[in-house]
């Protein structure tokens, strides 16, 4: 029997230099904040073009860990923002065809446990920054748009108070996923407004008194009222987000 190899794919030069540069981003050896050498610098330690230092550099860039702050010329490292990495995951997601169902079944598992730890480890600049969000709803005249963008960012201003970056990470993909089949609900679903503001206002309150169970069960009991109002609203819990 005769084997037969396929063509090995050469990693392009950029490619690899993107990777040393992310190697030392990841160990540490470059901190958040430090400025990388000029690109000139950098092609010589590497031993390549400028132009292939330019184009990791760019690459690099789009990927969240570095930026050009305004007035230098040099790249700085940074960290990838949680919604910029949680977007690459809801596209994924998306791609792998996951459905409205498997979204919610997500959201009950993980969104109580963020809201018990919130209501642990809130801090008072939490607690302000939660009644803001809150205090944007307007249970009965708010925009569709406006509806969804603030039950969102109550699902966020929970998980930042956990002040665990995880559980910020761990939702975000699913709040991203949640907000168009959130529009589709709201519209159709005259009560949805009044039970998301009323939800809202039952956690705050138990964020309010450290109490750890009652924001679990509150929220439990908020995400089991998105199902009822998907199925109100004649969505389809199967179809396929995307």
């Amino acid at each position: 029997m005769r084997v037969e190899f396929g063509q090995i794919a050469l990693t392009p030069a950029y490619r690899r230099v993107a990777d040393a540069i992310t190697e030392r981003i990841l160990s540490r050896t470059l901190r958040e904040g430090e400025r990388l050498p000029p690109e000139t610098e950098l092609a010589r330690q590497l031993g390549v073009n400028r132009s292939t230092v330019r184009e990791a550099l760019r690459e690099l860039e789009r990927s969240g860990l570095l930026e050009r702050r305004p007035g230098s010329k040099r790249m700085t490292v940074t960290r990838p923002r949680h919604r910029a990495i949680a977007k690459d995951v809801s596209r994924a997601l998306a791609l792998h065809d996951v459905t409205f169902l498997e979204v919610w079944a997500a959201l009950t598992e993980f969104e109580p446990p963020i809201a018990e730890n919130a209501a642990r480890s809130r801090t008072a600049a939490d607690l302000e920054h939660l009644a803001a969000v809150r205090a944007r709803f307007d249970a009965e005249n708010a925009a569709t748009d406006k509806a969804v963008h603030q039950t969102a960012e109550f699902f966020r201003a929970l998980g930042a108070a956990t002040h665990n970056q995880v559980f910020a990470l761990v939702h975000e993909p699913l709040i991203q996923l949640l907000e168009p089949s959130l529009r589709d609900m709201i519209d159709q679903v005259p009560q949805a407004r009044s039970r998301i503001a009323a939800a809202q206002r039952r956690l705050l309150e138990a964020l309010e008194r450290r109490d750890p169970e009652a924001a679990r069960q509150w929220m439990a009991r908020h995400i089991r009222d998105f199902r009822k109002g998907y199925e109100l609203a004649g969505i389809d819990l199967r179809h396929c987000i995307g």
